[in-house]
């Protein structure tokens, strides 16, 4: 029962594996999340190589060093999380040396996998090319040069005695390549320069060299431009800068231009002219790849002379096509496919549990491709394809799973093989001795027998036969065969092998022919040796013939089958020939060629270019390459060339015009398997140079073998777009004939160079777009997409590539260091800000003295993304400066890092290397060139306390509106019988508040009038009643304690204070106490406008934060309070309610002065001003006025 039961499980466990549902098991159980990168450091520094691996416990880590186990020892051990750490860093030679390329090897129970390979590298500095001296005349171009080697790349900059250069002025240019350019060459540019090249490493000077001036020679003669320094061939990796430098000297001055040799344009955005016409290329790409030339005219005319030069791009290494885990039966075949680009090309190399594979009989390699056959337990493993070139490497991994079974098949008996034709071979074979009853299929293998990594071939066939015919072979081969047998369950292991090889045949085709002229009476004809293909066995012997195009007579000639050209000589001049050849073998002749023209050079003593060596090359189905180059023999000058061709038995095309200085033209859009025929010559004044003829066959376009089936076509016209730092866009087209059936799509997304295959995302979909989401910004992205119809799926579509847009940086560059190099200079170095996927385009460095940082006033420089040090120069001795670094991109800026603390001493030493924060810098703003640099903090607390000066203001204006309309200043008159008439007429002269006249009858005490409406002013027969002002107190608690005092004697004499007869009295109290050095209300009300509080803030006192970031908008927030008041007008009415009335000499001093000054509608209130006394509570009665 047991068995049987063990037998199910098996069985179930093999559907299980095999279920037809895409990615339902993928390979997650090792992989690496950090990996060690390229890293320079200095001597003695200790540094960090991250290696971190993820999968099922337990994990253990090794470390290689140039392919060798790396031993550790007390300066260099792992760490716990499996990071190598080098305390300090030796550079000895030999062995002793720490610098090579490291590998973290990490392993569980399912195998092992290695890391990418990281370059260690020490700084170094050092001159290869130091300036010499030189002497030119005054009014022309001087040029110095030095060359340095360093690790990093280094800053350059010149000295004139000893006196740093401006990197760049009017005639001064230094180039970073280590030029210095001097146009317009004055008496006073005569003395010494000398080169600086400075990094982290060290500051190394070049030895000087003296600029001597003569005088120009008067009057100055027209000179034709020449160019005196032009552009040279460089080669420059991804995303670095290219410089090209072109110098020019001529009367007048020439211009210089620059265009490109295959006519396209330049690119504008990351192009751009560095003093008199250097060309520099910043974050190059393969597309700024070409030949670009420099072009100097002289104004006004067409004289003119050109120097050109080729960048070269080099590119590290990136899957195009990566392996996927497989699971297999033991005794199947699995095949892992990977496909890498770069410059130069990568080359692959395949690895098996971190261990490199090697071919023997069942594993093969070809072409990038990894087949291993007749499977075996042993071969369950990590495999790994490693895409390497000089610029890097990238790994990718997938993993076999091998499935055991324990009914299987015998192997297939008694194979036999035997020859049909030059290229069919019949096998036959018995069927298995054991469970032949259950195999269901058969799979016929075969390769070639002779050379290494020959490409297997698989053919399955039905169980209801024992024989097959091969017959697409190659003529007069060795191949070699094998059988296995299919059952459900698993294969059968493989048949013993037989060998057979094919018969011969006649040449498939005739050799391509190249014709030259050498003389007038001459034709050099050569030819390639057929390949085996079209051999179709030993070729042994060639059949030249030829004949004039006027005659139809044949010269026929047989050539050894071991040559592969011939000289006709003995030939007329000026005259067309047409040759053809055939090739043979033992059974017989091949077909002859179609006829090639040539003709003979004219018999001419005049001299023209020889025949240009012509080589041709095809590029795929439906392109060519020529090359060529001049004979070496030639000496007759080139103006052009002229390039012919066409296919053979049509007639010949129009000619391709090509300049002096081209080597090599691309010919497209032909046909697959035809001859075409290229004719080449050079031509100068004197006429057409010899030419040179050749023949070549387009190779056919690549089909799929063995397909039943055929799939349908793949989506066309994938379009993407990036849509955020997230996210991009995806669009296509679906074929034409799968307009009225339903489709649906799988979408294949991942990073270009991703190194574990599990990774990969697989999106399903039925429409024709998808917005992919959840991505790594910045990050390249390439994306294909499948069809699937009924039970067939497409081949993938062309890959197409998009970037994700970067986010803004988050965190300020690392490791910021500052060194003080000389006396008044400083070197300052940092690191990419610790973040993945970061685009850096610009560095901002903040410096100053604790002096200026006091003051708020920081130095600003600013360098590109790709430079990540720069020098501090001119400073002052016996000063302790402060330094901080921020990262920029096109998205935004990122914060500043700590600041560094450097102190100069007064004896030119530095102390305080060691960096340590300063306190407080992280609660300062920059303030530099008139502009206030906020950081996120200090905007938050500006906003909040924005927010919270609004929420007093509502409150305030609330608390006025529930108090009533706004209060003005009245007088109330009293009339009794006998009254004095002169009072009245004062009245009337002064202009009262209120033109009508208010009759107050007598009244008792318990009686009151409210004096004015929306008052707070109450008379009865004892004078003005003051309510209670408790409740403004709650408001107003800043009322003084002499104010409370004096209501409360106020409410307490009222019934003992006593009026004369016919007097009208009107007195108030000022409810908010102002201290003598505040103006009276009126003042407040009457002052000019720019006369206000608001006003009083300095701009020289203004704090500053810790930002550093630039921005044009915050001017405008420092010009807040500097309008005609900062406050409002309604708010300097109310101030003027209640205010206290001033019976000082002072207050009539300012009252009187603002009474000239005051507009006329405030007459009314100048009058109740006038008339208010001061209330005395000493004397126990109050001052009345009579009016």
């Amino acid at each position: 029962m047991a068995p049987v039961k063990r037998k199910l499980y098996q069985r179930l466990l093999f559907f299980v594996v095999f279920l037809p549902i895409s990615g339902v098991f993928c390979f997650s159980e090792l992989f690496f999340i950090k990996e060690p990168h390229d890293v320079t450091v200095m001597r003695k520094d200790a540094v960090v190589l991250d290696c971190q691996a993820h999968g099922e416990a337990p994990i253990d880590v090794r470390w290689l060093k140039n392919g060798v186990k790396l031993a550790e020892n007390d300066r260099v051990y792992l760490l716990s999380n499996g990071s190598l750490y080098i305390s300090e860093v030796e550079s000895r030679r030999g062995d002793k040396s720490d610098e090579g390329f490291y590998q973290c090897l990490a392993q569980n129970k399912y195998g092992a996998i290695l890391s990418q390979k990281a370059h260690l590298t020490i700084a170094s500095i050092s001159f290869t090319i130091q300036p010499t001296s030189i002497v030119v005349t005054e009014g022309s171009v001087a040029r110095f040069s030095c060359k340095i080697t360093a690790h990093p790349p280094p800053i350059i900059t010149w000295e004139f005695n000893r006196v740093t250069l401006p990197l760049a002025t009017e005639r001064i240019t230094v180039l970073p390549s280590g030029v210095l350019q001097i146009h317009g060459v004055q008496q006073a540019d005569a003395g010494n320069y000398r080169c600086t090249a400075t990094n982290i490493a060290n500051r190394r000077r070049s030895t000087e060299a003296t600029l001597t001036v003569t005088p120009a020679p008067s009057p100055k003669l027209p000179q034709r431009p020449r160019i005196i320094a032009g552009p040279q061939n460089i080669t420059v990796s991804l995303h670095q800068s290219a410089v090209l430098e072109c110098m020019a000297t001529g009367n007048p001055r020439p211009l210089i231009s620059w265009s490109r040799a295959d006519s396209k344009s330049i690119d504008v955005y990351n192009t751009k002219v560095l003093g008199n016409g250097n060309l520099i290329i910043t974050d190059i790409k393969p597309q700024h790849g070409g030949v670009y030339m420099c072009r100097a005219t002289t104004p006004g005319t067409r004289n003119y002379t050109i120097a050109s030069a080729n960048i070269t791009v080099l590119a590290p290494p990136s899957l195009v096509e990566w392996p996927e885990s497989l699971t297999r039966p033991r005794a199947g075949t699995a095949r892992f496919v990977c496909q890498a680009e770069g410059v130069p090309i990568p080359q692959i190399t395949w690895l098996k549990n971190g261990e490199k594979v090697h071919s023997n009989g069942r594993i093969k390699m070809y072409n990038s491709k990894l087949v291993i056959n007749q499977i075996i337990p042993e071969d369950d493993a990590i495999y790994q394809c490693q895409a390497e070139n000089e610029q890097g490497s990238v790994l990718s991994m997938a993993r076999l799973i091998v499935v055991m079974s324990e009914d299987r098949p015998s192997a297939p008996r008694n194979i036999r093989a035997d020859t049909v034709s030059s290229s069919a071979i019949l096998l036959a074979w018995e069927r298995p001795l054991y469970n032949s009853d259950k195999v269901i299929a058969y799979s016929v293998h075969y390769m070639k027998a002779e050379g290494l990594n020959n490409e297997e071939y698989q053919v399955v066939i039905g169980n209801d036969t024992t024989r097959y015919i091969i017959d697409d072979l190659e003529s007069a081969r060795n191949y070699t065969f094998y059988i296995v047998a299919y059952m459900p369950m698993g294969a059968s292991r493989m048949s013993d092998h037989v060998f057979q090889h094919t018969l011969e045949d006649v040449p498939l085709r005739a050799p391509e022919l190249s014709l030259t002229s050498r003389s007038p009476t001459d034709i050099q004809v050569s030819w390639q040796p057929l390949p085996d293909k079209l051999s179709r066995g030993r070729v042994s012997g060639y059949r030249l013939s030829y004949r004039t195009s006027a005659e139809h007579a044949v010269t026929q000639m047989e050539l050894p089958g071991e040559k592969t050209q011939h000289l006709l000589e003995n030939l007329q001049p000026d005259t067309i020939y047409l040759l053809r050849i055939a090739a043979a073998t033992s059974v017989g002749w091949g077909e002859q060629s179609a006829w090639t023209s040539h003709r003979t050079p004219k018999a001419s003593s005049a001299q023209v270019p020889l025949a240009p060596e012509l080589q041709l090359e095809p590029l795929n189905c439906t392109t060519i390459i020529v090359r060529w180059q001049l004979a070496v023999r030639n000496s007759a000058s080139v103006q052009g060339y002229r390039l012919f061709y066409h296919e053979e038995s049509q007639p010949e095309n129009a000619p391709i015009q090509l300049r002096a200085f081209d080597n090599r033209h691309t010919i497209g859009g032909l046909d697959p398997r035809k001859k075409y025929h290229v004719k080449l010559l050079a031509y100068n004044f004197i006429g057409d140079g010899y030419q040179a003829d050749q023949t070549i066959s387009t190779p056919g376009c690549v089909s799929v073998r063995d397909r039943l089936v055929p799939p349908p076509p793949p989506p066309h016209h994938v379009y993407a777009k990036t849509n955020s730092s997230t996210a991009v866009f995806l669009h296509w087209g679906r074929p034409a004939f799968t307009s009225s059936q339903t489709v649906n799509f799988t979408i294949r997304c991942n990073p270009v160079g991703l190194q574990n295959a599990s990774l990969v995302l697989y999106l399903q979909t039925s429409e024709q777009s998808f917005l992919v989401r959840d991505l790594e910004p910045n990050t390249r992205y390439e994306f294909a997409i499948r069809l699937h119809l009924d039970q067939l799926s497409s081949p993938w579509s062309p890959v197409v590539y998009q970037s994700t847009f970067p986010d803004a940086p988050t965190l300020p560059p690392s490791s910021v260091k500052v060194t003080l190099i000389e006396e008044d200079t400083a070197l300052v170095s940092w690191k990419l800000p610790d973040e993945p996927n970061l685009a850096v385009t610009r560095y901002t460095i903040l410096y100053a003295s604790r002096t200026a940082w006091v003051a708020g006033e920081w130095q600003i420089l600013q360098r590109e993304g790709g430079i990540t040090m720069a020098l501090l120069e001119n400073l002052k001795p016996g000063q302790v400066y402060l330094v901080k670094v921020s990262a920029s991109n096109e998205m935004g800026d990122g914060p500043f890092s700590h600041t560094v603390e450097l102190a100069v001493r007064a004896d030119g030493l530095s102390s305080g290397h060691v960096p340590r924060l300063s306190h407080g810098s992280l609660h300062t703003t920059v303030f530099s060139d008139g502009f206030y640099h906020l950081d996120q903090k200090s905007m938050t607390g500006i906003i909040v306390g924005v927010c919270i000066a609004l929420i007093c203001i509502i409150i305030c204006a609330f608390i006025i509106v529930c108090r009533g309309k706004n209060r003005k200043f009245s007088a109330v008159k009293m009339h009794r019988q006998g009254a004095n008439a002169t009072a009245a007429g004062h009245l009337g002269s002064e202009g009262q508040a209120e033109n009508a006249d208010v009759m107050v009858p007598m009244m008792s005490r318990d009686h009151y009038i409210d004096a004015k409406g929306g008052t707070n002013l109450m008379i009865n027969c004892l004078g003005p009643v003051h309510p209670n002002t408790e409740k403004r107190k709650k408001w107003f608690s800043f009322s003084n304690e002499e104010k409370r005092k004096a209501q409360m004697m106020q409410s307490m004499r009222h019934g003992a204070a006593s009026y004369p007869p016919g007097s009208t009295v009107l007195c108030y109290e000022e409810e908010l106490s102002t201290s003598p050095d505040q103006p009276g209300t009126l003042q407040v009300l009457l002052r000019p406008p720019g006369d206000t509080e608001g006003s009083s803030t300095s701009e020289g006192s203004h704090e500053t934060g810790d930002s550093g970031r630039y921005s044009h908008d915050e001017t405008e927030m420092t010009n807040l309070s500097s309008g005609p008041s900062s406050r409002p007008p309604s708010l300097r009415a109310e101030d003027s309610e209640g205010s206290d009335c001033s019976g000082s000499a002072e207050g009539s001093e300012q009252e009187s002065e603002l009474k000239e000054q005051s507009p006329p509608e405030l007459k009314s209130l100048e009058a109740a001003e006038n008339g208010c006394h001061r209330h005395e509570a000493q004397s126990g009665s109050q001052s009345a006025l009579s009016l």
